[in-house]
């Protein structure tokens, strides 16, 4: 049974940084594509950055420039370093795994940028 759990989510001010981690287990082979969407208060979920195992990177325009994603494919674990954050940055980010030509997602972890 695959599960994602986030951590590092929290309270922080604008043009302050968090990194959020994402670990998966219940992986028996390579998960294709790991990536991090947000979801705002009153909007629907976006994806904010995506990376396969091969290393090609996707952002979303509003965080390009801001946030890094990376992977450890060894740790079945994608990471998110998440600097300048502004406060329209704020909601609820998931972690998503594409495996088996399955999505899975892990609970949310809540970050929260005060002006």
């Amino acid at each position: 049974q695959v599960q994602l759990v986030e951590s590092g989510g929290g309270l922080v001010q604008a043009g302050g940084s968090l990194r959020l981690s994402c670990a998966a287990s219940g992986i028996r082979f390579s998960i294709n594509v790991m990536g991090w969407y947000r979801q705002a208060p009153g909007k629907q979920r976006e994806l904010v950055a995506s990376i396969t195992s091969g290393g090609r990177i996707n952002y979303a325009d509003s965080v390009k420039g801001r946030f890094t994603i990376s992977r450890d494919n060894a740790k079945n674990t994608v990471y998110l370093q998440m600097n300048s954050l502004k406060p329209e940055d704020t909601g609820v980010y998931y972690c998503n795994a594409l495996y088996s030509s399955l999505g899975y997602w892990g609970q949310g972890t809540q970050v929260t940028v005060s002006s």
